[in-house]
């Protein structure tokens, strides 16, 4: 489906819409469970007092950087919705359902239940969906896969730091 197709037919502009709604839904879901995680039940304090390794970033860096990252990974997802329905894109999109899910359990395993072995190996399972993803949705829509570049080097980011979180405080 092309964009022009989208809107010449009213039908499908109606689709699209109600799919972007559902898309920015689910992702703004994903992000609200990390916030809450993040922020309840003495969580700072916590984190506070972990020894971190000298390439955390300071915090104020996290929230900018995830709203660009949602946004990209909700619009990415979005435009693999809009090309022609098949295998791929379905696979494509259920590929995404799976990233987003284990970016939600990220923040209770680390923040909520202060287990960051488990958020390391949900960060590795995040790792594999997210790159399963972003070469399935290149078959798709080469611009959706791109969308995902920053979010790939930022799990992989995330995950070093998780990592040294770990090793530093054993």
């Amino acid at each position: 489906m092309r964009a022009r197709d989208t809107l010449e037919n009213p039908s499908l502009r109606t689709e699209s819409l109600v799919a972007l709604g559902t898309i920015g839904a689910l992702t703004a879901g994903s992000a609200a469970v990390g916030a809450r995680a993040s922020r309840g039940g003495g969580s700072q304090l916590w984190y506070k007092r972990l020894r971190k390794p000298p390439f955390q970033p300071p915090g104020r860096v996290f929230g900018p950087v995830w709203t660009v990252l949602y946004g990209l990974m909700a619009f990415s997802a979005w435009k693999v919705w809009n090309r022609p329905a098949g295998p791929r894109r379905s696979w494509a999109l259920l590929l995404w359902g799976a990233q987003l899910g284990f970016n939600a359990l990220w923040s209770p395993l680390f923040f909520g239940k202060h287990r960051q072995r488990a958020a390391l190996v949900d960060l590795g399972a995040l790792g594999v969906s997210l790159a399963a993803y972003t070469a399935v949705s290149s078959q798709v829509d080469r611009q959706a896969a791109w969308m995902m570049a920053p979010y790939l080097a930022w799990v992989g980011f995330a995950g070093a730091l998780n990592e040294e979180i770990v090793r530093l405080n054993d």
